[in-house]
């Protein structure tokens, strides 16, 4: 029985005036897009790439260089609302990548990528959230050939593409009004991102104003009450706090691990650069503390990865293990606050990602952290700048998750508003 002969297939949720409409059918791709093949004989200079994320962007945008080569006249002509299919997968886009061109009135792709653009009887933002949803996928896997996947490139024919890939869709109406709604929704998302990059930026820019610049001993700016305290110290920071490293216990040993002690590992790279780090990816045991170089820092150490990631930071929330990767510091509380060490480290970032060597996984030596000099005010100052700067990461952990749950709420709806996968797969 073939796809067109099976049970009517609708979405979950449907819009009232379409409720009792007939199901979604299936058309095949060349039906609904023509491929577009039109060499750039214009000249045109904006060399393009997929981003999964940020979709079709600027290659200067994206790798801050064109990485295109310097005659681009091979490369396919877009224009605004045109679709470009990258056949490389990646994490969760298995079957590749297709993004439609929002950003620029023009641009140029390798003809590595299918571009098509949507025929007028149809709906073009309509498809360019069905190309979210993952509906395509099996499609797309029926004609992929196996063989490329090693290289990570798809090995998808074009004449197949255009000819034996389905699309389920609804009439126009409809797919007018799921357009805008799922638009409105991404109105809001962009709305919501702009906020969190502005509140960022403000951020750093504070952050360096109330540092001083590298090879001074005086911010820019000061809190009223500190403006004739004159010059910060500058101190090693070994004389301001405890350093301290970390270890990995034999992995193959199995008692070591799974004991309830919080192990903060290069795994646990995305929860860093956010303040507190609370959780970790693995943990270790009692027995593993005590056959190996590990050992328990407390609640409040700063902790640095030199490794892989280097130059991210976090405090610890509760008493916790480190990899050999990381650098702990526990500071002398008369001294030095571990939140403004923790911010220092945010601004120094930069540097230590300057200074890492290392051909395959930069790093930073031991010595270096053994001798290194901070710049500090009073305590008192120090804690008012770390106030300040925690306030401001408050409301920036507010916006991300107003962000996320806007977010989460399209993922939902597109679910409800698209037949489910496993339905078309039936």
């Amino acid at each position: 029985m073939s796809k067109q002969e099976n049970k009517a297939l609708v979405p979950e949720r449907r819009f009232s005036e379409f409720r009792d409409a007939g199901g979604w059918v299936y058309k095949p791709f060349e039906e609904i897009f023509k491929r577009l093949t039109t060499k750039n004989s214009e000249d045109n200079q904006n060399a393009l790439t997929i981003s999964a994320q940020l979709g079709l962007v600027s290659q200067l945008d994206y790798f801050n260089k064109k990485v295109a080569a310097k005659d681009l006249s091979a490369y396919y002509l877009l224009h605004k609302g045109d679709f470009a299919y990258n056949k490389s997968y990646s994490q969760g886009y298995p079957m590749g990548t297709i993004k439609r061109l929002k950003q620029y009135d023009k641009g140029v792709v390798s003809t590595l990528y299918m571009c098509f653009r949507t025929k007028k009887e149809f709906n073009e933002s309509f498809f360019e959230h069905y190309f979210e949803t993952g509906l395509l996928n099996p499609e797309i896997g029926k004609i992929a050939q196996e063989g490329g996947r090693a290289h990570g490139l798809l090995n998808v024919s074009v004449t197949e593409f255009f000819k034996d890939v389905n699309l389920l869709v609804p009439e126009t109406e409809e797919q007018q009004k799921i357009a805008d709604c799922l638009t409105s929704v991404d109105e809001l998302i962009t709305a919501q991102s702009q906020k969190l990059a502005a509140l960022k930026t403000h951020k750093k820019g504070l952050m360096q104003q109330l540092f001083p610049a590298e090879g001074e001993t005086v911010p820019k700016l000061r809190f009223p009450e500190f403006w004739d305290k004159g010059e910060w110290a500058v101190k090693k920071l070994e004389e301001l706090a405890r350093r301290g490293s970390g270890h990995t216990p034999n992995k193959q040993v199995s008692s070591y691990y799974n004991g309830g002690i919080k192990w903060v590992s290069l795994a646990d790279s995305n929860k860093l650069d956010v303040g507190y780090i609370y959780n970790t990816k693995i943990e270790i045991s009692k027995e593993g503390i005590e056959n190996s170089s590990a050992v328990l820092h407390p609640a409040g150490t700063v902790i640095l990865s030199r490794d892989a990631g280097v130059g991210k930071s976090a405090v610890l929330h509760s008493e916790m293990a480190i990899s050999q990767h990381f650098i702990a510091w526990d500071c002398n509380d008369s001294e030095l606050s571990n939140w403004f060490l923790y911010y220092k480290l945010q601004i120094l970032k930069p540097t230590f990602e300057r200074i890492a060597v290392g051909s395959t996984i930069k790093t930073i030596g031991l010595p270096y952290f053994k001798e290194m000099h901070i710049s500090i005010p009073s305590l008192s100052e120090q804690q008012k700048i770390a106030s300040c700067l925690a306030s401001l990461d408050e409301l920036i952990a507010t916006q991300t998750q107003k962000l996320d749950a806007l977010k989460a709420h399209k993922k939902g709806l597109m679910q409800q508003l698209f037949p489910a996968i496993n339905e078309v797969n039936s």
